[in-house]
């Protein structure tokens, strides 16, 4: 499909009523896990558009310009809303935590299955072993404190075990920072990539940053509060990838394009007829954006979309699916893994003793005993003798398969695992 080919809907004609923006929620016992992580998924995207569209407003003087804005992005946040309001009042907030992370992990692997930049591809699967730690200590908790079965809501796609330990995630700041990419001279499929990952990573930051102080107990809090600070980490990671280099307009139109791929993705992919409509109805609401966004581009910069974009034909669509495999081969050769200066991905053993990291680390984490994390699975332990978790075999790295005690040694310590390297598609 190219959407510069099709008609969509103008953003005046797009403008709805309550009754229109408020949508039925589904059913959080019988719904398809993967219709659950598309919703996420979209309202990431909204929010990322409607965000990027703020700031665009910020950085211009011109009024014409800052009133089309406005106009599309009221249009965007009323997407946004009903996106959300998917959500059923009974689903609580770890129930809804639990498709956050599942969202990460099998749209970070979906992503980086296909990524042909091996910069990008290495982003992705680095953080892809953060995010399925996060839905590991996520799952205890849930099932401590709400007795709710994290297997389930996964729908056994998705398995539930050690990554690398959330105690290692924590790095120096600077040592967060990727090389960006070119979106003139980069393939299509890596520009959307990293406008995806960013996304949905920034919603999930978001979403962790404004649930930590409606959150149960101390316990689960400070389990919020630590991840939303990893998942603070895992935007600067992304972001840095991305176009620094490219115009406002000219970010506008790959916004705008970036939302009609993603909603024809979730189109072509989804189970549920009624949600399916609601993909169908944004995704032509986004082609009136998007043309919107080339008109603003022709008469502002002189430019043609084709000028920006290279080609209009949208590549493959995402399709969320299960990434057992893929995730556990990325475990087994990079779970030893930091980062360091200079885009470096590093193993722990081989960097000097005064890097930033081990000084980081013991800023941070000067005693396991005070990481929200680690203690979550410990409480998890004086309660049930082992841990949570959902495997299909034991797990590829050794000193992560004692369901007795929680390891905080690797990724962080080194020798504490055996890992090989990063491989490129």
């Amino acid at each position: 499909m190219n959407p510069f080919n099709e008609k969509g809907i103008a953003p005046e004609k797009a403008l709805q009523n309550w009754s229109e923006m408020y949508p039925e929620s589904y059913n959080k016992k019988t719904v398809d896990p993967y219709t659950k992580t598309r919703i996420i998924l979209m309202n990431g995207t909204e929010f990322e558009a409607n965000w990027f569209s703020h700031q665009f407003a910020r950085h211009t003087d011109d009024n014409d310009l800052r009133r089309e804005l406005a106009l599309t992005r009221e249009v965007e946040k009323q997407q946004q809303l009903k996106n959300s309001l998917l959500k059923p009042i009974n689903e609580s907030i770890l129930e809804h935590t639990i498709g956050y992370e599942q969202l990460a992990v099998d749209l970070t692997a979906e992503l980086a299955k296909r990524e042909k930049d091996c910069n990008v591809k290495k982003a992705l699967d680095f953080a892809l072993l953060e995010d399925f730690d996060h839905l590991y200590r996520y799952s205890n908790l849930l099932d401590m404190t709400e007795g709710t079965s994290p297997e389930f809501l996964v729908g056994r796609y998705t398995e539930i075990m050690p990554g690398r330990p959330t105690i290692s995630h924590h790095r120096h700041p600077k040592d967060n920072v990727r090389k960006n990419i070119n979106s003139k001279l980069a393939d299509v499929q890596t520009v959307l990539d990293t406008m995806i990952i960013t996304a949905a990573e920034q919603q999930t930051m978001n979403y962790y940053m404004n649930v930590t102080n409606f959150a149960c107990n101390d316990m689960a809090r400070k389990l919020y509060q630590e991840i939303a600070l990893v998942e603070e980490e895992h935007v600067t990671h992304y972001e840095a990838l991305m176009d620094p280099n490219a115009t406002w307009l000219e970010m506008l139109l790959w916004h705008e394009y970036c939302e009609c791929y993603l909603y024809w993705s979730c189109y072509m992919t989804e189970t549920d007829e009624y949600v399916r409509r609601i993909w169908e109805y944004n995704l032509y609401t986004e082609i009136g954006h998007l043309h919107k966004a080339c008109e603003l581009l022709q008469k502002y910069e002189g430019k043609q979309w084709q000028q920006v974009i290279k080609c209009g034909e949208f590549p493959a669509p995402i399709v969320l699916h299960e990434n057992i495999d893929y995730v556990r081969k990325i475990l087994s050769d990079t779970v030893q893994y930091t980062t360091g200066k200079d885009n470096q991905y590093i193993r722990v053993e081989d960097l000097p003793k005064d890097a930033d990291f081990f000084r980081f680390q013991h800023i941070t984490n000067p005693s396991t005993d005070i990481v929200p994390s680690h203690n979550v699975i410990e409480n998890y332990l004086r309660r049930h003798k082992y841990d949570y978790r959902f495997e299909v075999a034991e797990n590829p790295i050794p000193a992560l398969r004692n369901r007795r005690c929680d390891n905080t040694d690797v990724g962080r310590t080194p020798c504490a695992a055996n890992s090989t390297d990063f491989f490129c598609n």
